[in-house]
């Protein structure tokens, strides 16, 4: 039976069936007319759609061939791709007609479709129409139109940098070619939004408002080379002044010529890739409503919003300079879009309401059960990875260093031999537990109070018991959860997932273990906060088992594993992973349970006799998995392997052969010089070692 995958991954994720069945030269990205119907308007677009994997088709004119490849060629045949029978028959036309042989049993290799996209180097040769001459003098902002700015908070500084100047003349001529003069006077101000080949003029208080001088291209838009790399929410507003009215106050805006024109998809789409969300933010007037309303639909498929501002629409307060001259602050605006967001994920906030643990209301006593805790820790913007077999004291671990985000400033306690940064701005610290009940997690949280000094519950530590609900729900849980806190309190300092494995059917699955780990550390980087992944698998030497392990340990910064010592009163804390340097020259920290605290404490590091033995241990069972492959190895094969098998710098792989031929771990081969073989080294005396 055919296949759609089969047919998508011959097709260049559907992009060869577009091809065939819309004919013209247009471009991926691009709005061109519509050859299927008689189109006046080039309203329709072929895009990557990033959530799917696949490529798709979006007629702003006509929705009826808005979809993937199959849903095109239903429509083309008079077929309904949700009914089954005509599903079959969609991929054994699109079989047929591009050739691929699936049906036969004998695919035929389809060539990848050559679709040209859009790049700004080479743009289409259409008519453009001659450019009316036009000069300007420009002049020092004056002390009155530098405070007419200030009110809405706008400071010098800010409109330098979006390169808005003071005009004190402006010439041009009439589509007749009659010339015209515009000068300011202290009654009517006239500004210039500057661009590279054009301006366009503002008279706040003159008729007409806005003018125009140059060449601006078809996608004009105001804020875009101002934005950063990255940030957290986009504005699209509907004015210049909107936008650095915003910018003044600490958050990223983008506006276009008016509200009214089409927003370049692409422009968007690729936008979607540097901000969490994209809001529409236009006027409260009729005009604005509408605006915004209209451009949510068509943007729908890249997840923005419209956000209404609380004004009444008129002249006078309707935007969000508006709001800003009223004298409403920064903190104002962005209680707003809590609300928002509040309203955004409405049905997932009261879900994750009945997770969270009331501390003033506990659950009833029940029989205890051994739990595995995490342990995060790490830098911003990064994931920290902590392992280990349960009983060998994770939840104890990862206990302390939660309390040392939580404990009261000046306040000296056991963090288990981990120096963790003070929380001076209390930001939020998240808990988020997989496998416990509440009642455990009641129990260990509270115990992590009594560690961390603190008589009750600090309102920034949010603790969820989230066992009571699926698979899926508990990582979008934690995605809009996290989104909220984040704006509530002003940044995340620590996020612990005590198990990461319960967000994954299978943590062999290839396929869901990428997309879990790629979406943690994406929010990592949005949030600037660490990401701290308990992962309950037991390490093989310095590698993780299943393919969430692989994944995690190629992504996360750090990975701890906790075991028990030889001593069995003792647990072991062991490097697996650090970004910078070699795991195996990482201290070995102790801990073990103290009856008279009442808790862990730290027991000190191992003796460094210890570390080496464990070095050179986990370098023998490299060297034996090497050369149970091949017999001899070049230095930079052998640099290359070491690389890749412990996930290293070359640096540190270079270290390690040197540490290897000094133990005679490897030696030259004496026969070829040029490259290693295994060493004279007594590898019986490892032989009962793991």
């Amino acid at each position: 039976m055919l296949r759609k995958e089969e047919i998508l991954e011959r097709t260049s994720n559907g992009l060869a069936v577009f091809k065939h069945y819309l004919p013209g030269n247009w471009r991926i990205g691009r709005n061109f007319l519509n050859p299927l119907y008689e189109d006046s308007k080039a309203s329709c677009n072929i895009y990557f759609d990033r959530r799917g994997g696949i490529y798709k088709m979006k007629d702003f004119g006509n929705d009826s061939y808005s979809g993937d490849c199959f849903f095109l060629v239903g429509q083309l045949k008079g077929l309904d791709c949700n009914r089954a029978a005509d599903f079959v028959e969609i991929l054994e036309i699109i079989d047929r007609d591009l050739g691929l042989g699936l049906a036969s049993g004998i695919p035929v290799f389809v060539p990848p479709a050559t679709v040209r996209r859009a790049v700004p180097d080479k743009p289409e040769e259409t008519p453009e129409k001659p450019v009316k001459p036009y000069q300007f003098r420009e002049q020092k902002f004056p002390l009155a139109e530098l405070v007419y700015w200030q009110q809405y908070g706008i400071t010098p500084e800010l409109l330098e940098r979006y390169k808005v100047c003071s005009l004190r003349e402006y010439n041009s001529e009439t589509a007749e070619g009659k010339p015209y003069t515009y000068t300011s006077s202290v009654a009517e101000p006239m500004y210039g939004y500057k661009g590279k080949q054009h301006i366009k003029l503002y008279r706040p208080f003159s008729t007409p408002r806005f003018l125009y001088g140059g060449s601006f291209g078809e996608n004009y838009c105001f804020g875009l080379e101002q934005l950063p790399a990255k940030g957290d929410t986009l504005f699209i507003t509907g004015g210049e002044k909107d936008v650095l009215s915003l910018a003044a106050h600490g958050f990223h805006a983008i506006c276009f010529n008016s509200e009214t024109v089409t927003i370049p998809p692409t422009l968007v789409y690729r936008l979607t890739f540097r901000f969490k969300h994209i809001v529409l933010l236009f006027d409260m007037d009729k005009t604005g409503r509408e605006s915004s309303c209209k451009q949510e639909k068509l943007l729908d498929e890249f997840g923005v919003k419209r956000l209404l501002l609380p004004l009444p629409g008129t002249k006078e307060e309707k935007d969000i300079s508006d709001y800003f001259k009223a004298g409403n602050t920064r903190e104002d605006f962005l209680k707003l879009f809590i609300d928002f967001l509040d309203n955004l994920y409405s049905d997932t906030l009261i879900m994750l309401k009945s997770c969270e643990i009331d501390f003033n209301n506990p659950p009833a006593k029940a029989q205890e059960i051994i739990s595995a805790g995490d342990v995060p820790l790490g830098t911003q913007g990064n994931l920290f990875g902590i392992t280990g077999g349960e009983g060998t004291g994770k939840s104890n671990y990862v206990a302390a260093i939660v309390a040392g985000c939580i404990c009261p400033a000046g306040e000296d306690i056991d963090t288990l031999g981990i120096q963790i940064t003070a929380n001076g701005r209390h930001k939020a610290v998240l808990l988020y537990d997989t496998e416990q009940s509440e009642v455990q997690l009641f129990k260990n949280v509270s115990n992590l109070l009594a560690r961390a000094k603190q008589p009750d519950k600090p309102d920034e530590l949010k603790a969820f018991c989230l066992t009571g609900m699926s698979r899926k729900e508990r990582l979008n849980a934690i995605v809009q959860s996290m989104d909220k806190f984040y704006y509530q309190y002003g940044g995340i300092q620590l996020v612990v997932i005590d198990g990461i494995a319960d967000l994954v059917k299978s943590a062999n699955d290839e396929v869901e273990s990428v997309a879990v780990i790629d979406e943690l550390y994406r929010l990592a980087g949005i949030y600037n906060t660490c990401i701290l992944c308990v992962l309950h698998f037991v390490p093989n030497g310095l590698k993780l088992r299943g393919h969430l392990g692989s994944e995690l340990q190629r992504k996360a910064a750090t990975i701890l594993s906790i075991e028990k010592d030889e001593e069995p009163t003792q647990s072991v804390v062991k490097a697996l992973k650090v970004r910078d340097g070699s795991p195996l020259d990482v201290p070995l920290m102790l801990f073990a349970w103290d009856k008279e605290a009442g808790m862990h404490v730290y027991k000190g590091e191992k003796p460094r006799e210890e570390k080496e033995k464990r070095k050179e241990r986990e370098l023998v069972n490299v060297a034996r998995d090497i050369f149970g492959r091949q017999t001899r190895i070049t230095y930079i094969d052998l640099c290359e392997q070491l690389q890749q098998v412990l996930d290293i710098k070359e640096r540190t792989a270079k270290s390690y052969i040197r540490f290897m031929r000094e133990r005679d771990i490897i030696t030259k081969d004496t026969a070829n010089q040029s490259c290693f073989v295994i060493g004279s080294y007594n590898l019986q005396r490892n032989a009962s070692c793991p």
